[in-house]
């Protein structure tokens, strides 16, 4: 098979197989769910044939655990990165979440395969953990007295906030937020909010 051997719509394939894939994937993980997903479905949908595919994956798994590799490698670096904002600022930030997002695709994957030795479930696993320790990082930077238990709260109150948003179809984050900005202050001495390094140069 060359690199131009053209697909069943007859789309030259070339080098953007594998993105068309993923990218396919990604569209209906998120619109119907793993499991109600396909391979005939994801080979239409990127135009390509399933012996491209299997060209690029080796199952199904194998896409599923890439699709969650590459959604969020930086962990929220919308949030945690952002030099203008203090770190309590910052761990507010993570709960300003459009109530259009969808569901976290960690969780929903996690829900659906019901294996922990799925490698997208490991993949999950690492990123919630990931998300636990930036906020804890943000944390420690605000001078709470127990960084990882704030951060471990916090990222517990995310995932009931998406998942609560999910079930209802109602916008779950305000709340969410509200209850996050007790637990902070609880957490961080009064006037300890310290400010962005460049801030206070």
């Amino acid at each position: 098979m060359t690199e131009l051997e053209k697909g069943p719509t007859g789309r030259r394939r070339g080098r953007g197989a594998r993105e068309r894939i993923l990218g396919a994937a990604q569209q209906l993980f998120r619109e119907q769910g793993i499991n109600r997903t396909g391979m005939d479905q994801l080979c239409a949908a990127a135009e390509v044939s399933k012996r491209t595919a299997y060209q690029h994956f080796t199952g199904k798994d194998e896409l599923v655990a890439e699709y969650l590799r590459r959604f969020d490698p930086s962990v929220l670096s919308g949030v945690f990165d952002r030099t203008d904002l203090t770190p309590r600022e910052r761990l507010l930030a993570a709960f300003d979440i459009p109530a259009t997002t969808p569901l976290c695709p960690y969780i929903g994957a996690a829900v659906e395969l019901h294996d922990p030795l799925h490698p997208a479930s490991q993949y999950a696993r690492d990123y919630k953990k990931a998300v636990a320790a930036r906020l804890a990082d943000a944390a420690r930077e605000a001078g709470a007295a127990d960084p990882e238990q704030l951060g471990e709260q916090l990222a517990l109150l995310l995932d009931g906030a998406a998942a609560r948003t999910r079930v209802l179809n109602a916008d779950a984050f305000p709340t969410a937020a509200a209850i996050a900005a007790v637990l902070i202050d609880s957490a961080i001495p009064a006037g300890d909010d310290r400010r962005p390094a460049e801030a206070s140069s």
